[in-house]
C-alpha cells in the first residue's frame, strides 16, 4: 500500500495555509489571544520594575518588618512568584474557555478540507 502524500514533505496539498492565516477566524483568535497576552504582560512588567525599583530607591521600605525577620521586601518578593502562578493559571482558564473552541473549529475546517481534497484525488485516479 502506497500512499502519494508520504514521500511529499510540506504542507498537505490543497490547503493553503497563508489563505488560513489571512482568514477572519485565524486573525479573530490572534486577536482574543492577544487581548489577554500583551495587557498581562504589561501588567506582570510594571509590578516587576515596581518591585525593582523599590528595592533599590526605597530600601527602608523594604525593610519594615511584618512578622519576625520577614520584612516587606521578601514579602514583595514572594508575590512575584505567586503571581507569576496566578497569571499562568489565569491564562490556562482564559485558553480553555476562549480560544480553545476557536483553535479547534480552525483545525477542523482544515481537517475538512483535507479529507475533501483526498477523496476528490482518489476518485481522479480511479
Amino acid at each position: 500500500m502506497t500512499s502519494t502524500h508520504s514521500a511529499q514533505t510540506g504542507p498537505p496539498p490543497g490547503i493553503d495555509f497563508q489563505q488560513v492565516q489571512a482568514s477572519p477566524e485565524f486573525s479573530q483568535l490572534r486577536r482574543t489571544q492577544r487581548s489577554f497576552a500583551f495587557p498581562m504582560a504589561v501588567v506582570f512588567l510594571v509590578w516587576y520594575f515596581v518591585y525593582v525599583l523599590l528595592a533599590a530607591y526605597a530600601p527602608e521600605f523594604m525593610a519594615i518588618k511584618v512578622w519576625g525577620n520577614i520584612n516587606v521586601g521578601i514579602v514583595l518578593g514572594l508575590l512575584q512568584f505567586v503571581s507569576t502562578f496566578a497569571i499562568t493559571a489565569a491564562y490556562v482558564s482564559f485558553s480553555n474557555r476562549r480560544l480553545d473552541p476557536q483553535a479547534v473549529a480552525i483545525r477542523e475546517d482544515l481537517e475538512d478540507r483535507l479529507a475533501q481534497g483526498a477523496s476528490s484525488r482518489e476518485g481522479e485516479v480511479r
